[in-house]
């Protein structure tokens, strides 16, 4: 099935407000095994709704709009759309005995015009609005299924998840499943994951895999239909197990989590600790890093030592490593990882040192990135990356590049 997603109101055209709504209705329709191909902003009027509409029929199954169904004028997505299928509005008495005991609750007035906000399109099912007044509809109609949803992301966000999803997936049939899993990449590009997986995205069908490339990480939604869950489910273990023979090496989790969260589950599972020394990065693994629960479990401390002289005088560098090889060097961030784990008593000590840019440092263009890492028991180790970007793509990315440096180096390590 394909879906279209117009979102109604001039604001959204006038940059006073983000189309949010499009973007959580693509995540859950995707999680549905229904593709997105368009995405539409009309404003109030209802001429240019009508021709919007017309133009989605021609390539869409399903058209879910999102606005427009409050009580003032410029409210017109239902009449609009009623007129267009050649039905009538009609009062919906537990709208309406809803909106009524708002009001009764809040000891305001109602006014006249909020009764508009109960009329819904005759013969369809009535989405209620638990968080608002407006109830949302869905009509199925020969060739098409139309869903009228509340602007406001605060009620529409809930109507879609307990009701929505409920009445598209009832199209489906009683025995349709569908599973959907997400998986996430680190250290390869977009680009570089497709090729890997060219031929297996050309002949998708079910499970579909569909590819998105986010802050320096690629993802990849795995969804399937089937008649069960666990049929659905084995589907996509099987395109899984071949995705992550080619390009496994690079998959760290799976669904909302990120590489800090991973990292801090880990230890947490091996019952080690962890301790930072940052020049480039300036605290912001350490941030990161405490800005997740139970981190007090994990992280002894770190220290922020942007000048020379502060990692000599705070993590003990010796001298010698700075004149001779510099602060923008294998040789010191090793250093600094051996030392913060030795000052902290931390099972495992991580530095970053760089150049975050704009200009060069020590003969270094911007992006040279060296990270050093000391885990107890095991040789002290380092990596050197050249990254691109802007002065904060470079910071961020360097923590993530240390995420994933620990990660790797702790595979099969027990405390």
């Amino acid at each position: 099935m394909n879906a279209e997603i117009i979102a109604v109101g001039s604001e959204l055209l006038l940059g006073q407000i983000v189309n949010t709504n499009a973007r959580f209705l693509s995540r859950q329709l995707a999680d549905l095994g229904i593709n997105v191909f368009y995405h539409t902003v009309v404003g109030d009027n209802p001429d240019r709704l009508r021709h919007a509409m017309e133009t989605a029929q021609k390539r869409a199954e399903l058209i879910i709009f999102t606005g427009g169904l409050g009580p003032t004028k410029d409210d017109l997505t239902k009449d609009t759309i009623a007129s267009q299928l050649g039905k009538q509005l009609v009062l919906d008495e537990e709208a309406m005995d809803s909106i009524e005991q708002y009001f009764e609750r809040t000891n305001r007035v109602m006014t006249e015009n909020n009764r508009k906000q109960a009329l819904v399109i005759e013969g369809s099912v009535i989405l209620k609005n638990d968080h608002g007044m407006a109830p949302g509809m869905f009509i199925n109609t020969e060739n098409h299924k139309y869903m009228l949803l509340p602007g406001p992301p605060s009620e529409m966000e809930p109507m879609f998840i307990k009701y929505g999803q409920e009445a598209i997936v009832g199209m489906y049939g009683n025995q349709a499943k569908i599973e959907s899993r997400v998986l996430r990449f680190f250290g390869i590009g977009e680009a570089a994951l497709e090729a890997k997986i060219e031929d297996l995205i050309d002949q998708q069908s079910n499970p579909t895999i569909a590819p998105l490339a986010g802050d320096s990480e690629v993802t990849l939604r795995l969804t399937a239909r089937d008649d069960s869950t666990g049929k659905a489910e084995a589907l996509i273990d099987q395109v899984e197990t071949e995705i992550r023979s080619r390009v496994g090496e690079y998959l760290y989790g799976y669904g909302e989590t990120s590489l800090m969260a991973e990292l801090s589950r880990n230890l947490k599972d091996k019952g080690m600790t962890i301790s930072a020394a940052e020049s480039l990065t300036g605290g912001l693994f350490q941030q990161e890093l405490t800005a997740l629960p139970g981190a007090s479990s994990i992280f002894r401390g770190g220290l922020v030592c942007y000048s020379n002289e502060a990692k000599m005088e705070l993590v003990k560098v010796r001298p010698e490593t700075i004149e001779r090889f510099g602060a923008v060097s294998s040789q010191c961030a090793e250093e600094l990882a051996v030392n913060t784990a030795a000052l902290t008593n931390s099972d495992i000590g991580i530095s970053f040192t760089g150049v975050a840019g704009p200009d060069s440092l020590e003969g270094h263009a911007a992006g040279t990135v060296f990270i050093g890492l000391h885990i107890k028991g095991k040789p002290v180790q380092s990596q050197k990356l050249n990254l691109g970007g802007s002065r904060n793509a470079i910071r961020n990315r360097t923590v993530k590049f240390g995420c994933q440096f620990i990660l790797n180096s702790l595979k099969g390590t027990r405390k």
